[in-house]
C-alpha cells in the first residue's frame, strides 16, 4: 500500500479508534493484559483476585467482601464481574421476591453468588452452577469465606446443560423461584427452555438475565417477549468501570406453561 493510500485512510481509523475507544480498552483490560498477567504469575485472574480478598478483607463479611473484589476490578486487574450497580438491582430484587429457593447458572468469581445469599430470607437456598472447575474452586473459596455454609449456598461444577435434567433428583430442588442467567448469554435461551421442560419454573417464578445488551442475547428477547408466557422488563445499567458501554439485566416474570 502507497503511503498516499495509508495517508487517506488515516481520518477513518481516527475515527473509529475515537469512536470505539471504550471497546479498545476493554479489550485491552480483559485480553491482552490479562493474558499477560496470567503467564507472568502463573495465576488465573480468579486466583489472583481471591488472594487479594484475603489479605484485605474480613471473613464472615460478605459486603467487605464485595467491596474488595470491586476495588480490585477498578484498580488493579477488571475482573468482568456484575459489579455494584447490577448487584444492588439482584439484591433488591431478591429481598422483595423472597425466594425459598434460587438457582444460578454461572458461578464465576461468586460475586454475583454473594449478593443472593446476603438478602436470601431465613431458610433460603442457592444452588450456584459453574462450569469450569478451577473457577469454581475459588467461587467455594469466596462463598465459605464470606460465612455461608453448604446448607443455603451449594455449589455444582458442570454444564448447565447437562446439571438442569439432574436438579430434581440428583440435588432435590423441584423449583426455583427466582434464577439467574449469568454465564453465556448464547446459552441462555437453549437452558431457560431446559428449565420450561423439567417443570422447574412455577408460575410466579422471576427470571433475571444478566448482558443481554452487551455481549447480547437477541434470540433469547426474541423468545421470552414473543412466547406469551413472560412479562419482561429491562434494566438498563453501564459494564462496571466502563459506563459508555451499556448493558442490561432483564427481568422476566412467568406466567405459567400456559
Amino acid at each position: 500500500m502507497s503511503p498516499a493510500i495509508a495517508l487517506a485512510f488515516l481520518p477513518l481509523v481516527v475515527t473509529l479508534l475515537v469512536r470505539y475507544r471504550h471497546y479498545f480498552r476493554l479489550l485491552v483490560r480483559t485480553v491482552l493484559l490479562r493474558s499477560l498477567r496470567d503467564c507472568l504469575s502463573g495465576l488465573r485472574i480468579e486466583e489472583r483476585a481471591f488472594s487479594y480478598v484475603l489479605t484485605h478483607t474480613l471473613p464472615g463479611d460478605p459486603g467487605h467482601i464485595l467491596t474488595t473484589l470491586d476495588h480490585w476490578s477498578s484498580h488493579c486487574e477488571y475482573l468482568s464481574h456484575m459489579g455494584p450497580i447490577k448487584g444492588q438491582i439482584l439484591m433488591r430484587l431478591v429481598e422483595e421476591k423472597a425466594p425459598a429457593s434460587v438457582l444460578e447458572l454461572g458461578t464465576y468469581c461468586a460475586y454475583s453468588t454473594l449478593f443472593i445469599a446476603r438478602a436470601l430470607p431465613p431458610g433460603g437456598r442457592l444452588l450456584t452452577v459453574e462450569q469450569d472447575p478451577c473457577t469454581a474452586a475459588v467461587a467455594e473459596k469466596l462463598i465459605r469465606l464470606a460465612g455461608f455454609d453448604e446448607r443455603t449456598v451449594e455449589l455444582i461444577v458442570g454444564r448447565s446443560e447437562e446439571v438442569i435434567p439432574r436438579l430434581r433428583t440428583q440435588y432435590q430442588l423441584s423449583r426455583a423461584d427466582l434464577v439467574l442467567l449469568a454465564h453465556r448469554p448464547r446459552c441462555y435461551l437453549r437452558d431457560l427452555q431446559l428449565l420450561e421442560a423439567h417443570a422447574l419454573l412455577p408460575a410466579g417464578a422471576t427470571v433475571l438475565a444478566d448482558h443481554v445488551l452487551f455481549p447480547g442475547a437477541p434470540r433469547f428477547l426474541q423468545y421470552t417477549k414473543s412466547c406469551g408466557r413472560y412479562r419482561c422488563r429491562l434494566h438498563h445499567t453501564g459494564l462496571p468501570d466502563f459506563p459508555a458501554i451499556k448493558d442490561g439485566i432483564a427481568q422476566l416474570t412467568y406466567a405459567g406453561p400456559g
